[in-house]
């Protein structure tokens, strides 16, 4: 292909390849959901209810749309350890301390420096603050930021909610409680704010409906005025790479080795500079669903049981159905999703053949076992280059791995190893 043919075919991708903010943001949103027994609801709950109150309130758009990013986001500080997930949603009241705060400076810290989630990280920085004071900040009243005084407010009403029970029956429970902390824990003004909210059964109604949370992001399409690039996903993709690799010591640099290893098999394969970027995106996102997985899963030095077994196989399914609902991510979820399909039919989740898998997915395959083989772990150290290359040799020969993309890597072997 002519060099100006190949240029003008990368214009034409990078022109169709647009993410509304809201569909990437939903998406990693549903990932700090993942729970072992499936997608939780919190953080879209506290989003509808931010954006009611915001409504209420009548914020002006773009503070609206960032206080309902940040509910979407907001507790991405906990969500590479399930312990700290649990502890956040279940801690009491009376907490005030670096326990309560933790998670919340945990999230700021990831996304302060990004271009494109930067603006969020103050409100989920401040998201426990409380109205009175006594926060490691040395933040009260309005010294608080506004967004992070109403996801604060959301936040808490959101955890007063008993599942399995009608929300009418609780209703007056939580407003009672909402009056009680007022002054104290809650901004005075954002609680008659609630309270005008609260008069309207829809308020409640709408916090309980799953259907309406998928409606709340279509509405939410208005807020964005610029759609985010592949430039734009990778950056974003890096900081959830960044959680990803943080559940276990095992596996500390996992995520980023893969998307090495792949960009460069993609490249040495002729993939264009958009798609190896878009392999680059696959590789660091190919572990998303094992948000889903107990940490002592994944930190287990020992053979797992049966049932931990189909636990972690979970975890590329979900990363399928997160990355799936993004526009412009419908390449990228196969590549990164497919990772533990198998040529032979043998594979997880979706027990694909050969004929269903491209190239992109196999070289995917092939580098997450070229780097969990080679990678430097703390119970048994990195494999030796016979040893790794006579596993995968084996696996080629048993149809599991693509013997073409494994004979590349082998040619490479020195050039891969040292990007892990």
């Amino acid at each position: 292909m002519a060099a100006a043919e190949y240029l003008k075919q990368e214009e034409i991708f990078l022109r169709t390849f647009n993410i509304h903010p809201i569909n990437l943001i939903k998406a990693l949103s549903m990932a700090l959901e993942l729970a072992v027994t499936g997608v939780e609801n919190h953080h879209w709950r506290v989003a509808v209810i931010c954006d009611s109150l915001a409504e209420c309130l009548d914020l002006a758009p773009e503070k609206r749309e960032k206080v309902v990013y940040a509910a979407l986001l907001h507790d991405i500080g906990a969500a590479s350890n399930a312990s700290e997930k649990e502890r956040v949603r279940n801690i009491e009241e009376s907490a005030v301390g670096p326990e309560l705060f933790r998670h919340a400076e945990a999230g700021y810290d990831l996304l302060k420096d990004s271009p494109q989630l930067g603006r969020l990280a103050n409100i989920i920085r401040h998201h426990h603050d409380r109205w009175s004071g006594g926060n490691p900040s040395g933040l009260a009243g309005e010294e608080i930021p506004l967004g992070a005084r109403l996801l604060h407010l959301a936040d808490k009403i959101a955890l007063q909610i008993r599942p399995g029970e009608m929300i009418f029956t609780q209703n007056e429970r939580i407003e009672e409680y909402v009056e009680k902390k007022s002054g104290t824990e809650f901004d005075p003004d954002l609680v008659a704010v609630f309270k005008n909210c609260a008069a309207a059964e829809s308020f409640w109604l709408d916090m309980m409906n799953h259907s309406y949370q998928g409606a709340l992001f279509q509405k939410l399409e208005v807020y964005g005025k610029m759609a985010l690039s592949l430039d734009d996903a990778l950056e974003i993709s890096e900081i959830f790479a960044t959680i990803i690799d943080s559940m276990s010591r095992f596996t500390a640099k996992h995520s980023q080795g893969v998307a090495r290893v792949a960009s460069l098999l993609a490249e040495l394969k002729g993939f264009s500079a958009s798609e190896v970027k878009m392999m680059r995106i696959a590789g660091l996102l190919h572990d998303l669903g094992k948000l889903a997985v107990p940490n002592s899963i994944l930190e287990k030095p020992d053979r797992l049981t049966k049932s931990e077994v189909k636990i972690i196989r979970q975890h590329t399914y979900f990363t399928y159905r997160i990355l799936e609902q993004i526009d412009s991510f419908e390449q990228i979820a196969e590549w990164a999703a497919f990772h533990h399909e198998c040529l032979d039919g043998t594979g997880y989740p979706f027990r694909l053949v050969a004929a269903d898998l491209s190239l992109g997915s196999r070289i995917v395959a092939v580098a997450d076992v070229f780097v969990a083989l080679s990678e430097d772990r703390p119970y048994s150290g990195s494999m030796p280059q016979p040893r790794t290359e006579n596993i995968m040799e084996k696996m080629v020969e048993d149809n599991k791995l693509d013997s073409n993309v494994t004979a590349l890597l082998f040619k490479y072997y020195d050039r891969a190893l040292l990007l892990i």
